[in-house]
């Protein structure tokens, strides 16, 4: 059995910047829709909240964490808030680039997060590396779908679950080492963002089946 090592104010502190920067790709992806702004607000909640909510449910965990800490919904509500001001006093149109890195981001954090905090539940291994994919990889699954769009995950042949379960893995590794603290939460992050970048920026493909 996995030793259970809590590390609460750590991974406080990376599901706060996931959710955040997972509720920015989808404020900004919500924007290039011209959604209004009950679409927008609803795009990016569901973005920042859906990896973590499904975790939840998959591991019976009451209450959901943003139930838990209802300051993250208030802290999604204010980005959505600025951010619609923001891109209105300045007059732009954002591109996909900068919600390409926010969702780079909200992946490694939320595959870091969700791998640790099942650690913290005495999980196998091979479940806590499935508990950091489906955190960190629904809410970028939800945001599509509310926009109208075939989720990256399935459609664009770039790693990205992939990438997922590489950091999953990376995080195991440093916490059976030195245990789940920041180290094994940096590991994980920087392994599943920096692939998911380097994937994007040489466009990396995941091979897919042949036509007949």
């Amino acid at each position: 059995m996995t030793p259970v090592v809590r590390v609460d104010w750590v991974l406080t502190a990376v599901e706060i910047a996931g959710t955040l920067a997972f509720g920015l790709s989808g404020f900004i992806e919500a924007a290039r829709k011209r959604m209004d702004i009950v679409g927008v607000a609803a795009v990016t909640f569901f973005a920042a909240f859906g990896g973590g909510t499904l975790r939840d449910i998959l591991l019976d965990r009451r209450p959901f964490f943003w139930v838990q800490h209802s300051e993250y919904v208030w802290a999604v509500l204010a980005l959505v808030v600025a951010g619609t001001a923001g891109l209105r006093a300045a007059h732009l149109s954002p591109s996909a680039r900068p919600m390409l890195w926010a969702d780079a981001l909200g992946l490694g954090l939320f595959s870091a997060s969700g791998a640790g905090l099942t650690w913290e539940m005495g999980q196998p291994a091979i479940v806590c590396a499935l508990m950091g994919v489906v955190t960190g990889v629904f809410g970028g699954v939800m945001r599509d779908v509310l926009c109208n769009e075939v989720p990256a995950i399935f459609a664009d042949h770039r790693p990205y679950a992939v990438c997922s379960f590489a950091g999953a893995w990376s995080f195991l590794a440093v916490a059976w080492l030195q245990g789940p603290g920041w180290p094994a939460l940096a590991a994980g992050i920087l392994v599943t963002a920096g692939l998911r970048l380097i994937a994007l920026a040489r466009d990396w493909r995941v091979p897919g089946l042949a036509g007949p």
